[in-house]
């Protein structure tokens, strides 16, 4: 999509040259203009491509949080501690210690994005009917099983999602793409928090009881979503298939390559940024995957205000994240906005563990923290590491984050079994304290070394503006590098997020900045 303007909106139609070779191309072949929705060069056919590029990831996200939704009847039906059922999710999150280092590879130089996209959503889709025949015939190891052939797909899935969206849109258009992307994440989610409930009910109607039997054919009847996703994937291969075809344009790519050996370079701040990441997030979704009957038996919430109070962290973070990102963009000092937004996490799990004050207080102060750390601690990345080793930078910090996620959620269960949530709350403010912790440390070290991290948006941009114009003098007296230059750009959460979604550092093409706006992959999504 080359001949577009950046700053065109996605209904405007492409004026330029290329446009008008393409239509030329196609009146020539078949003797009149395509219509617009049938011109892959107008923006009313990209906004097609864009509505299947946001279902495309729908069945993904709608599945991740089945177990959640149905903890109470997961528990109760397969006779199962709160131990084995954390297992739902370590299973999904193992493969994903190693594939986040593989997704873009795999999709650049084996499958293709077209190929490598439909054979991801296979994936989410055979372990989502996997998943729900354990179930079915009660057998919690072919669940186990079905989990970890649905993270395998689920994550990679996201790359091949962020590979679309950077091929098919380019400039202030992918704001609007990713903060849709982002939307519709949030959506699945939300709607399985608050509908598998609904539907466990209407089985249990039709089956008779309440039962392994009736778990598992709800869980089917979620699997739906994920066939249409899979559906997506097809039509969406068609569409860019054709357009390569019509536009003479090359399938897209993630672009980066992971080169493991830059790990031994890595500086201390972008170590001290890891151990925020996985203290913070271990103590996000643990709880929301045990929040149900939290709220049930604290609370004395139906299952059904159980849900819906479980999922306002999700609900709270679709139209809060872009706002939060904006303000980090404008406003800078990054460190700040990720100890406040450390602070008001623990603040919110204190509330709970400690009060009985309503949750819906704690919960919505979780949803906005929550949204604030993902707009402030990952574009950090981009401030201490050089350009060419982003790519290797979140792939490693996806890694460990997902080893993190997988211990701490076995953890959670025994502690949740053996001594009970008060004690499991204690846990999870433990370790948004040693985040706390790191965070100090960050600002520390940050300090000594000049405070880049901590610099203004105003700063960032006057010391860019001052390296630019000096920038030849400056590299004569070796004063100043390429990679001194680009971590003075003011890169935000939304001009990282096709970044951090693919896991690879996914670069965008030729004819976009690498600084554009767009927001952040599953680990900040889901």
């Amino acid at each position: 999509m080359a001949g577009i303007e950046e700053d065109q909106s996605l209904l405007a139609a492409d004026d330029g040259d290329e446009g008008a070779v393409s239509r030329g191309e196609k009146s020539g072949r078949a003797g009149t203009p395509l219509p617009a929705i049938c011109d892959p060069a107008h923006g009313l056919h990209r906004v097609v491509v864009l509505v299947f590029m946001c279902f495309l990831g729908f069945g993904s996200y709608f599945c991740y949080d089945n177990p959640a939704s149905l903890q109470t009847e997961v528990l109760l039906d397969l006779n199962l501690n709160t131990a084995k059922f954390m297992q739902l999710y370590a299973w999904y999150s193992w493969p994903n210690v190693i594939l986040c280092f593989l997704g873009g590879f795999l999709i650049d130089r084996v499958f293709g994005v077209r190929l490598g996209t439909i054979l991801f959503s296979l994936f989410v889709c055979v372990g989502q009917l996997i998943f729900a025949t354990g179930a079915l015939v009660n057998h919690f190891w072919l669940m186990e099983i079905g989990r970890f052939v649905f993270g395998i797909g689920g994550e990679s899935l996201a790359v091949a999602q962020n590979t679309y969206a950077v091929n098919w849109f380019k400039g202030k258009e992918l704001n609007l793409v990713f903060g849709l992307q982002l939307s519709m994440a949030r959506l699945g989610s939300t709607v399985n928090m608050n509908i598998m409930g609904w539907v466990y009910s209407k089985v249990s109607v039709l089956v008779g009881s309440p039962g392994y039997i009736t778990l598992g054919w709800s869980l089917m009847i979620a699997a739906v979503t994920c066939i249409f996703s899979l559906i997506c994937a097809l039509v969406l291969a068609f569409l860019d298939k054709r357009a390569e075809k019509i536009l003479k344009k090359e399938q897209g790519k993630t672009g980066d390559v992971i080169q493991l050996t830059d790990v031994k370079d890595f500086p201390l701040p972008l170590w001290i940024i890891f151990i925020i990441c996985v203290s913070y997030y271990v103590a996000i979704f643990p709880f929301i995957g045990l929040g149900q009957v939290f709220f049930i038996e604290k609370f004395d919430f139906s299952p059904a205000q159980a849900r819906a109070v479980n999922s306002i962290v999700y609900i709270i973070s679709a139209p809060a994240s872009p706002v939060l990102g904006f303000l980090v963009d404008k406003t800078g000092k990054n460190i700040i906005w990720v100890m406040c937004a450390v602070c008001a996490t623990l603040a919110s799990h204190m509330m709970l563990a400690f009060t009985f004050w309503t949750p819906w207080i704690g919960m919505s102060l979780l949803g906005l923290s929550y949204s604030l750390l993902a707009c402030a601690l990952w574009p950090m990345v981009a401030f201490v590491v050089p350009e060419h080793q982003l790519g290797t930078a979140y792939g490693f910090m996806q890694s460990i984050q997902n080893l993190g996620l997988a211990l701490i959620a076995m953890a959670a269960g025994a502690i949740l079994d053996n001594r009970g949530y008060l004690l499991l709350q204690v846990f999870f403010c433990s370790c948004i304290c040693i985040a706390l912790m790191a965070v100090v440390m960050l600002y520390l070290v940050d300090f000594l070394r000049g405070g880049d991290l901590n610099r203004s948006a105003s700063a960032r941009t006057k010391l860019q503006k001052e390296a630019t114009s000096d920038a030849e003098n400056r590299r004569r007296h070796s004063q100043l590098t390429e990679g001194d230059v680009a971590r003075l750009s003011p890169m935000s959460a939304f001009g990282l997020r096709n970044r951090y979604l693919s896991k690879l550092g996914a670069q965008l093409p030729g004819h976009c900045s690498s600084h554009l706006s767009s927001l952040a992959h599953r680990s900040v999504l889901k």
